[in-house]
């Protein structure tokens, strides 16, 4: 169980009822959070004062509407080890960041430490950006691959604010599946892979993409492009009926021969505020994951 307890720029402040108060960078955001399944701790008055409540859409992958208490502007900045990055609101209830993912960039940021020889990493389903930023920032030149456009142009933002133009950082709008195989037909290899794949989405040709359907041939492929001497690799999947044992167990057979440490498990998020021992502090599981290290 990988958990975050938040940083400057983020902590989850309460839960509870099928919602998640959380701070981003100057702004509390109220958004759903099924399992959620508890009572609320806060006054009801930190809930109703919050800037943005994202509201219409309990679905993970429908759109929904925020409800703003006073205008807000379209982007604000926010840092993490010392990248920078916007925030925006989105229709899918998102804000550009997923915060439970920080034990993973610390994580990647060790493996990539201390290396002898120039590393490569494959940072697939890339999003906005910030585990390509941060893995280019301990070292590695990166292959950023989305989908979407709009991804693509925000994580540019976050490069730019970052003052990471410099960077080697490739950025590539293609469909992830469509990408790995044209890699391997080329001999490309990577020492480090990042895997983020959503449930379900398609490219930008109308490719379609379901994890049920084609992450064991998206894992057999990111086998052959791992170098001779690879780093790692990390898979995160959300909102998926599955166990992290199902994961693990995908990977171990995708991966088999390498040795090394395959472990598997969840990404969770703790609540700021009082300790452990007065029975605060609760976990919200997010997400699950299985990574790979020699």
């Amino acid at each position: 169980m990988l958990e975050t307890s938040g940083w400057a720029d983020y902590a989850l402040l309460d839960s509870g009822a099928g919602e998640k108060l959380e701070r981003y960078g100057r702004y509390r955001v109220v958004r759903p959070e099924p399992q959620a399944m508890w009572q609320k701790r806060r006054p009801a008055s930190e809930w109703e004062t919050a800037d943005a409540v994202f509201t219409g859409a309990k679905d993970e992958d429908a759109d929904g509407r925020w409800r703003f208490r006073k205008p807000l502007p379209e982007t604000w900045p926010m840092d993490v080890g010392g990248v920078r990055f916007l925030g925006r609101f989105t229709a899918f209830r998102h804000v550009g960041v997923f915060p439970e993912q920080e034990p993973h960039w610390n994580w990647v940021s060790r493996q990539l430490a201390g290396a002898d020889r120039p590393l490569k990493v494959l940072n697939l389903f890339g999003y906005t950006g910030l585990a390509s930023l941060l893995a280019a920032k301990a070292g590695a030149a990166v292959t950023h691959v989305d989908a979407s456009k709009k991804s693509i142009a925000w994580a540019r933002e976050n490069q730019s604010l970052s003052g990471m133009e410099a960077a080697p950082i490739r950025w590539i709008c293609d469909d992830a599946m469509k990408f790995v195989k044209r890699e391997e037909r080329r001999g490309n290899r990577y020492d480090g892979i990042i895997l983020d794949p959503p449930k379900f989405g398609r490219g930008p040709e109308g490719e379609t993409w379901d994890i049920f359907a084609n992450l064991a041939e998206m894992m057999r492929i990111c086998r052959t492009l791992l170098s001779e001497q690879p780093r790692f690799l990390i898979l995160t999947a959300y909102s998926i009926r599955a166990s992290f044992v199902s994961m693990h167990e995908l990977a171990r057979e995708a991966l088999a021969g390498l040795g090394g440490r395959l472990e598997s498990g969840e990404l969770l998020l703790r609540e700021e505020g009082r300790g452990r021992e007065e029975g605060g502090g609760r976990l919200l599981s997010t997400s699950l994951f299985t990574r790979w290290s020699p």
